[in-house]
């Protein structure tokens, strides 16, 4: 399909269901359609582009910025997506265009998760088949499993706290594979290989702080043990159960101008020491992605949906949210996968060997 056609396809789908969706901020119809006319000329004049002509969504009005090496490879831009709005901190929901809330695909009045909640409606309806997306808590993976898609967090922090990193939402590991060849070309070729499976893994329901529902880590459970089944991952036993330390007082002092970060530091340092001794152990932590379903837009109250997800921000490893199946609500929930630093190959080819359905919802 010629990129001109894609993307047509893609704002046509955009303008028939953004409307009660909210997903996007804006939407660069003249523009997607000018830049996928260029990517079609030069993949007739002979250029190589391993993502020519692929509708993708940009997280925010600033999403360009970091979409940089997927644009190269030919992507193109058709919108911004929604993420939270003025006064609304960094809770989980977002706001469109004309300051329309973004609802969950599978329910509307529940929120999609966020920052990045335009990003994972937008995929998970079919609207594109990829979007952009920032984690500095877990902004890429709780929406990611709030509405049924894959989110991948890459290794490392670029901002100043080390806490934010880049990330993809999309529908399947391959696609998020072809994102991350593009995102971290110089990968060294013994990190890029996919490992032999069953991957060793650890389960923790709670990392030793949390407090979860039930139900989130049920379901979380259930999906460990269709991998194993499928001979995706092999589960293995600690010599001690992991206890990280609660990383919330030490990702809020980083956050926080002004604030005294010296136990922050200790925090990290003694997580970091933790997870160091997990990972010799196996290479893939499991845990639920979220402690929760889905709030409704009214808020999450005292609980935090980054609970089980920003240890990982502090820690700086790679980590991926995989659609572990519905709760009794009707939205969907996610299985978290944490690997070592530099192991996104090891995370996408746990997820490429499972069968979890993450199926656009109409």
């Amino acid at each position: 399909m010629r990129a001109v056609d894609a993307v047509a396809e893609a704002l046509g789908r955009i303008a028939d269901a953004d409307g009660s969706l909210g997903a996007f901020l804006e939407v660069w119809e003249e523009d997607a359609l000018l830049r996928a006319a260029e990517v079609d000329a030069r993949t007739a004049a002979g250029a190589r582009l391993p993502l020519a002509g692929v509708p993708i969504a940009v997280k925010g009005r600033r999403g360009l910025r970091t979409a940089g090496p997927l644009l190269a490879a030919g992507c193109v831009a058709v919108g911004a997506t929604s993420v939270p709005g003025p006064g609304t901190g960094w809770q989980t929901w977002g706001l469109g265009a004309q300051g329309r809330r973004t609802v969950n695909p599978w329910r509307a009045d529940r929120t999609p998760g966020g920052s990045s909640a335009g990003a994972a409606a937008a995929v998970a309806t079919g609207l594109v088949p990829l979007a952009t997306g920032s984690d500095g808590a877990g902004s890429v993976r709780i929406p990611a499993a709030w509405c049924g898609v894959l989110g991948l967090k890459l290794t490392g922090g670029a901002d100043r706290t080390r806490l934010t990193a880049p990330g993809v939402l999309t529908r399947s590991a391959a696609d998020a594979a072809a994102c991350w060849r593009v995102m971290v070309p110089d990968t060294p070729a013994s990190e890029a290989a996919a490992p032999a499976l069953p991957v060793p893994a650890v389960w923790s329901p709670d990392l030793g702080f949390a407090a979860p529902d039930d139900e989130p880590v049920a379901l979380a459970r259930t999906a460990v043990d269709r991998l194993v089944a499928e001979g995706a991952v092999r589960l293995v036993r600690p010599r001690r159960p992991l206890r990280l330390l609660d990383p919330g007082p030490a990702w809020l002092a980083l956050r926080t101008p002004g604030a005294d970060p010296a136990d922050a530091h200790r925090t990290r340092a003694e997580n970091d020491r933790r997870l160091a001794l997990l990972f010799r152990t196996a290479p893939l932590l499991l845990t639920p992605t979220a402690p929760t379903p889905p709030h409704g837009h009214e808020g999450p109250g005292d609980r935090y949906s980054t609970a089980l997800t920003w240890a990982f921000n502090l820690s700086g490893h790679p980590a991926l949210s995989l659609p572990a199946g519905f709760g009794a609500d009707g939205c969907p929930a996610g299985l978290h996968l944490v690997a070592p630093h530099g192991a996104e190959a090891l995370l996408l080819a746990v997820a490429a060997a499972s069968r979890a359905v993450t199926g656009v919802r109409p």
